[in-house]
């Protein structure tokens, strides 16, 4: 307990920092408080999905079917999320969405007391939902924002939201795996779930959408096939939606590979593994700052190299080493592509576009995210470590030639000014 505190109190300093000191709409600060809160569900199930699978599923093959669930429902609640946002406006479309955390923590509960793995399942499904609400908040910050140029340092500090995330899931899971008696433990795990999405729905209740200088219902949209064919459109969604889903393929086949395969040590594995997620948040300390320095398409040449640099280490072999270094470069690679791909994507569509464009690229990243983790496991028993390996290459072939795409098009638009 007395590490969740410190954690929640450290979150709730740096929320304070950033209102006082970061020089943003103080909707800002508020999503910084609330996106942890509720994304904190996902590393949460990350860690004892596997472990309340192992006691309920029928087959061992199915315990990483929770997990798969809740990337789904993520990937199908993110166009839903998209339109109640236009049709009740950020703050009431968030607040119903992140009721799903309750409804699905309330269902995990009864699942896990009456040894109901289908039940378990469909409450993962439907906790997924409340991350598509959720990753919406990126836009929600950018809309609050008066001035463009503060877009940089907003997209960063709430990915950074995503170190408090992997720290506070595991250690409430840990904290209230005992709160409710239940055959198997873990059903007060979903309890703690549920409290969070409160507090959550409580921080966002005092979010303020800004004002709107027409009318969008009444404005004309482009048709979507004009919107998808722009070249900026193209390299954010593939940016975002390749970036989450190789590094969802890797990390997923990581532990498997290491600890099952190559006989790796359970301290070694989770020393691996927590050296990524550090990685995949600590860099946005750094975009915060050279946001405004350097041009978005350096950081999507560098995340594209880095993920290059992926495939060549942990090629050389599986010592703890290539697989340490391969997850640091993932991590990173990861930040400056999502970050790429946010950055870039408004540039696509004007205001009163704005949801259904987010709501094809939401769809896109998770729905690519869920099918790479729950292809991983397959491609790596039946082809090994360096068939997930050359899974990749493709996919990186597609990045470098959207990263060309880039620039390209940056120096056409130089000329012609």
């Amino acid at each position: 307990m007395l590490n969740l505190m410190l954690i929640i109190s450290a979150l709730l300093l740096v929320t304070w920092l950033i209102d006082r000191f970061a020089g943003l709409h103080r909707n800002i600060s508020l999503l910084f408080l609330a996106v942890p809160l509720m994304t904190a569900a996902a590393p949460m199930m990350v860690f004892i999905g596997g472990i309340i699978s192992t006691s309920l599923a029928p087959d061992p093959a199915w315990v990483t079917l929770p997990l798969t669930f809740m990337i789904a429902g993520t990937a199908v609640a993110t166009v839903p999320a998209a339109m109640l946002a236009r049709r009740f406006g950020r703050r009431r479309a968030t607040m119903l969405g992140f009721c799903s955390g309750i409804a699905g923590g309330l269902l995990g509960i009864f699942a896990v007391k009456n040894s109901w793995f289908s039940g378990f399942v469909l409450a993962a499904f439907i906790m997924g939902f409340s991350g598509a609400f959720a990753q919406q908040l990126r836009f929600a910050a950018i809309e609050s924002l008066a001035d463009p140029a503060d877009i940089p340092k907003a997209i960063s500090l709430l990915m950074l939201t995503g170190i408090f995330a992997a720290m506070i899931g595991p250690e409430l899971a840990f904290v209230s795996k005992d709160w409710l008696d239940s055959p198997h433990g873990y059903a007060g795990t979903f309890l703690g779930i549920g409290l969070l999405s409160v507090l959550a729905i409580t921080v966002v209740s005092r979010f303020k959408a800004p004002p709107l200088t027409a009318l969008e219902s009444d404005l004309p949209g482009r048709p979507l096939t004009h919107i998808v064919r722009q070249p900026v459109f193209i390299v954010a969604i593939v940016a975002a939606a390749l970036g989450f889903g190789l590094m969802s393929f890797v990390m997923t086949a990581t532990p498997l590979s290491m600890h099952q395969l190559h006989a790796h040590s359970l301290e070694h594995t989770k020393w691996v593994i927590q050296s990524h997620v550090a990685a995949m948040y600590l860099p946005s300390l750094i975009t915060i700052w050279l946001g405004k320095k350097i041009k978005t398409k350096y950081f999507l040449l560098t995340g594209t190299l880095m993920f290059i640099g992926v495939v060549i280490i942990a090629s050389q072999g599986h010592e703890l080493l290539h697989y340490w270094w391969a997850l640091i470069l993932l991590g990173i690679g990861w930040n400056f592509l999502f970050y790429s791909g946010t950055t870039l994507l408004p540039l696509s569509y004007h205001n009163h576009e704005r949801h259904k464009v987010q709501a094809i690229n939401d769809f896109s990243i998770f729905t690519f995210q869920g099918l790479s983790s729950l292809m991983a496991g397959w491609v790596l028993f039946n082809f090994q470590w360096q068939g997930i390996l050359y899974t990749c290459i493709p996919f990186l072939i597609i990045m470098v030639a959207i990263t060309v795409m880039r620039f390209v098009n940056t120096h056409r638009q130089a000329d012609a000014h």
